[in-house]
C-alpha cells in the first residue's frame, strides 16, 4: 500500500473512531433485534428485496455467505506479492465497516417497522452481499489508494449499491438473486470507474504488481478452495428455503467445473508462462460463479449451466491477454485484480443469460417455483416477456449508476 505517513496515520485513527461511534450510536436509536418473519416487515416493500424472510434457516447460510465475503474475497486480493499482505488487512478493514454501514443503509428500505430497523440472519446475509460488491470494487484500486481512502470508497459504495439493489429489486422486480448485477457488475464497474479517475501512468500492468513467490501462491490457494466450497451456498442464500436440491447450488457447481476446466484450455495457448498458477484458477472459478449469479435458480438445465461456465471461463484468459492491455493504454483504466474480466464482463453474461431464461419461463416448466423466481408473473401482474424487458433494462440502469457513482467516489 502507499506508504503511510504519521499524519495519514492520525487520519486512519480518527476517521476510524468517528466512524464507529456513529454507527454505535445510530445503532443505538435505530437497530433492535426482531423476527424478520413477521408479515408486517415484507408488506411495505415489494417481496422484501426478492428475499425470504424465514430466519429460522438463515444460520447456517449466514456462515457460508459470511465466511465467503471475508476469507473468498479476502484472500482474493493477496496474489499481489507487493501489495498482498497489506490487501488482506484493508479487506477485513473493509469488511468490518461495510457490514455495519449496510446494516443501517439497507434497514431504512427493508427492515425498518415502526419507526427501529429489525435485525437478525437475513440482514446479516443481506449486508454479506454488499460487502462483496464493495470488495470486487477495491480490488480495482489496490495499491493506489490509503485506508483513509477506501474507508471513503467504502462508505458511498455501500449506499450507491443499496440504493440500486433497491431500484432493481423493489421498484422494477427484477429477479438476481445470486448477484450477477447487483454484485458482480455493479462491483466492477464501480470500482473501475473509481479506478479511472485515479489514473497512475506509472503503473499500468497487473502483471508488474504480482509475485512469482510461493506466498501469494499458498494464499491463491486457499482462496480459491473456499470460493469452490462456500459459493454455491452464497449463490443460493437468497433462493428458496423450502427446497431441499435449490437449483443455484446445482447450476453453480456445474459452473465452476466448466469454467475451470475452460481456463486450462486457453491460458496455456495464450501465455508463453509455463505452468498455470492458481491465480488463473481462482479467476476461472469466479467468472463461473459470476454467471450464474442472476440464472442461479432458473431452468438453466446442468448442461446450460457447463455451457455458460465453459463460456465464463474463457473470459477472463482472453480479458487479460487483448482487454486489459487496450483499457490501460486507450482508457487509462487500472485494474490491479483484473475485476473487468473476473467480474464485470461475466456478470454482464450473467444479466443476458437471466433475460434470455426469463422470456422463455413458462408456469408448466416452473410450476411452484415460478413464484419464489418471478413473483409478479405467477401473480399475473406480468407476462415472461415484459419480466425479461424489465431483467434486460436494469443491466444498461446498473451500469449507469455504477459508472457516474465511481465518477462521484474517485
Amino acid at each position: 500500500m502507499p506508504e503511510h505517513t504519521a499524519a495519514s496515520r492520525l487520519r486512519l485513527s480518527g476517521l476510524c473512531f468517528l466512524l464507529q461511534i456513529l454507527t454505535i450510536l445510530l445503532f443505538a436509536v435505530f437497530v433492535r433485534y426482531g423476527p424478520e418473519s413477521g408479515p408486517g416487515l415484507c408488506s411495505q416493500q415489494l417481496n422484501c428485496s426478492g428475499r425470504n424472510q424465514d430466519s429460522g434457516l438463515q444460520h447456517p447460510r449466514f456462515r457460508d455467505v459470511h465466511l465467503q465475503a471475508l476469507l473468498g474475497f479476502g484472500l482474493l486480493v493477496a496474489f499481489l506479492g507487493r501489495y498482498g499482505p497489506g490487501s488482506v488487512a484493508i479487506s477485513i478493514l473493509v469488511t468490518a465497516f461495510a457490514i455495519q454501514w449496510t446494516i443501517l443503509i439497507q434497514g431504512f428500505l427493508y427492515f425498518f417497522l415502526k419507526g427501529k430497523i429489525s435485525v437478525g440472519a437475513q440482514s446479516m446475509v443481506s449486508a454479506d452481499f454488499c460487502t462483496a460488491a464493495v470488495l470486487i470494487s477495491t480490488g480495482a484500486v489496490l495499491g493506489r489508494v490509503n485506508p483513509v481512502q477506501m474507508l471513503l470508497l467504502t462508505l458511498l459504495g455501500v449506499t450507491l449499491f443499496t440504493l440500486n439493489e433497491y431500484i432493481l429489486r423493489s421498484l422494477m422486480g427484477v429477479s438476481d438473486s445470486g448477484g450477477s448485477l447487483t454484485v458482480h457488475t455493479f462491483g466492477a464497474y464501480f470500482g473501475l470507474m473509481v479506478s479511472r479517475i485515479l489514473h497512475q501512468p506509472h503503473m499500468d500492468k497487473r502483471k508488474e504488481q504480482q509475485n512469482t513467490g510461493h506466498q501469494p501462491d499458498v494464499f491463491a490457494a486457499v482462496g480459491t478452495i473456499y470460493l469452490w466450497i462456500f459459493w454455491p451456498s452464497f449463490a443460493s442464500a437468497s433462493t428458496a428455503r423450502d427446497n431441499p436440491e435449490p437449483w443455484a447450488v446445482l447450476n453453480t457447481y456445474f459452473s465452476l467445473a466448466a469454467s475451470t476446466l475452460a481456463t486450462f484450455v486457453l491460458w496455456p495457448i495464450l501465455h508463453e508462462e509455463g505452468t498455470l498458477r492458481t491465480v488463473q484458477i481462482q479467476d476461472a472459478a469466479l467468472a463461473g460463479a459470476a454467471v450464474m449469479g442472476m440464472a442461479g435458480e432458473m431452468l438453466v438445465a446442468p448442461f446450460g449451466a457447463l455451457i455458460a461456465g465453459f463460456l465464463a471461463g474463457l473470459i477472463p484468459p482472453l480479458g487479460f491477454r487483448f482487454l486489459t492491455p487496450v483499457l490501460c493504454s486507450r482508457l487509462k483504466i487500472q485494474d490491479a485484480c483484473g475485476v473487468h474480466n473476473v467480474h464485470g464482463l461475466p456478470g454482464i453474461l450473467g444479466a443476458l443469460l437471466g433475460t434470455l431464461l426469463t422470456a422463455l419461463a413458462t408456469a408448466d416448466a416452473y410450476g411452484g417455483r415460478l413464484e419464489l423466481a418471478w413473483p409478479l408473473v405467477a401473480q399475473g401482474s406480468r407476462t415472461a416477456g415484459e419480466q425479461a424487458l424489465w431483467q434486460l433494462c436494469a443491466l444498461p440502469l446498473t451500469l449507469l449508476l455504477a459508472t457516474l457513482g465511481g465518477i462521484l467516489t474517485g
